[in-house]
């Protein structure tokens, strides 16, 4: 998984740059929309690599293009700080039930981050919890932006010492959502943080937001609605999205709630990652 980031970037997994649905205005009709570089299909024996899960066969070989959510300059290189999030052993299986009775309603979603149709992983459970839950997911604290190599070490030497030994505290992901990228290019289905965790959160966005604003670089949303992203589609589906997902959630027996422990923050510049807090254990 770490090649395919590498080759194509993490562009569908990172939703940093997404708007809430309650928050939008009216969507960009598909033929108004900007023209962005369109990167093809990865290889999907990125996804099956040896003596892992078996034949590629399992997938279709037709993927979505990716787009990128800015152009490429040379010398440049994308920023990204976040949390790290692993959904806990004992709640896969429940937010995999949840992706498989959605997955029918919305046949174009997408996992994060391996491109692959959630309905061809929802015809096997083992497939379905190892990519579409298995993977490590991200908190986003700040927008994903480009920065010049000169800025790298004034950037992550900054951000470990606004965001220095923080102390460890409960995150609750709790509430499913709907959120579209800032183009309407993209949608997504996230798991929200609205009480646990929350307050915790934005303090750290905030500090995140002042290294940003000291190099010039854009900073993050006005009102942050901290959230992990475990399916994309391409364009602005959110309606449609938004009433499944509201119909499966009613259901008492699909409503997830998963709660893990905030394991630091990290931040990746072009392919490489920085530590950026050590956790006291307190």
């Amino acid at each position: 998984m770490e090649a395919l980031i590498a080759s194509y970037g993490d562009d569908s997994s990172d939703s940093d740059s997404e708007v809430p649905l309650s928050a939008r205005t009216d969507a960009v009709p598909a033929s108004k929309q900007s023209t962005a570089t369109k990167l093809p299909p990865p290889p999907v024996s990125l996804l099956t690599p040896p003596n892992s899960i078996g034949s590629t066969d399992f997938f279709q070989p037709s993927q979505p293009s990716r787009l990128r959510s800015f152009p490429h300059v040379e010398g440049n290189y994308a920023v990204h700080v976040y949390i790290p999030v692993h959904i806990p052993p004992a709640s896969k299986k429940e937010v995999a039930l949840f992706l498989k009775q959605l997955s029918p309603l919305v046949p174009d979603l997408h996992v994060v981050d391996a491109d692959v149709p959630l309905h061809i992983l929802c015809q096997d459970e083992q497939k379905l919890e190892q990519f579409a839950v298995g993977s490590e997911f991200h908190v986003s604290l700040g927008r994903t932006v480009p920065i010049r190599v000169h800025q790298i070490d004034s950037v992550v030497s900054m951000l470990r010492q606004k965001l220095q030994s923080p102390r460890r505290y409960w995150i609750d992901f709790n509430k499913w959502e709907v959120f579209v990228n800032d183009d309407q290019t993209r949608t997504f289905l996230s798991i929200e943080v609205v009480t646990g965790g929350l307050a915790e959160i934005k303090k750290q966005i905030h500090s995140v937001d002042e290294v940003y604003r000291l190099h010039n670089l854009p900073q993050f949303y006005e009102d942050p609605r901290p959230h992990i992203s475990l399916a994309w589609a391409l364009g602005d589906i959110s309606g449609s999205l938004k009433r499944a997902v509201d119909e499966e959630a009613r259901r008492p027996v699909l409503k997830r709630v998963f709660t893990c422990k905030f394991s630091g923050i990290e931040c990746k510049i072009g392919n490489k990652a920085y530590k950026i807090c050590k956790l006291s254990d307190d």
